[in-house]
């Protein structure tokens, strides 16, 4: 690689580690162009950005950014997985993939400019979606409406069956 497209890419990698939400670092070391090929495409169906970069060119672009808590980890074959939204559902799709190939293996991330063990990322997709957490709490704040209108509803309800079990009474007397 030349100079000159070395420093396209450090400057390319630099702008998208500024803007990333999260970033996960992985060994692919041992994958064939389909799993990797497979990998790609679960990750593009969870929106993010999955790229194999020198590390030298990583560290030079990692510089002065969220992402300079990676640098330690920057060594053999390393693939970086760029998030820029939701970091769970990237997550969940690196952990899935690295159960099912052993070869894969993640090596550390980061959220939000901290640094995140594997054990980390292993708990931050166990964590249900942004869309799930979402529709739990509209859930959880339409309970208590939803209660309250069963309540005044039962009211009338009530005094309509006192109404008709007086009026059976007094029709059977």
């Amino acid at each position: 690689m030349k100079k000159q497209s070395k420093e396209v890419v450090v400057a390319e990698f630099a702008e998208k580690l500024k803007v990333a939400k999260a970033a996960f670092l992985a060994d692919y070391r041992g994958l064939n162009v389909e799993q990797t090929n497979v990998l790609r495409r679960k990750l593009k169906d969870a929106g993010v950005e999955y790229r194999v970069v020198k590390n030298t060119l990583l560290k030079l672009a990692a510089k002065d950014t969220s992402s300079a808590c990676l640098e330690e980890h920057l060594s053999g074959p390393t693939a970086i997985t760029l998030v820029n939204a939701d970091p769970v559902a990237p997550a969940k799709a690196l952990v899935e993939f690295a159960k099912q190939y052993n070869v894969f293996e993640l090596k550390a991330g980061m959220l939000d400019g901290k640094l995140l063990s594997v054990a980390d990322i292993k708990a931050l997709a166990e964590l249900p979606s942004r869309e799930q957490l979402l529709a739990k709490l509209l859930g959880s704040l339409n309970a208590p409406v939803s209660n309250f209108v069963g309540v005044l509803a039962a009211v009338p309800r009530s005094l309509v069956q006192v109404l008709a079990a007086i009026k059976d009474q007094k029709e059977a007397a």
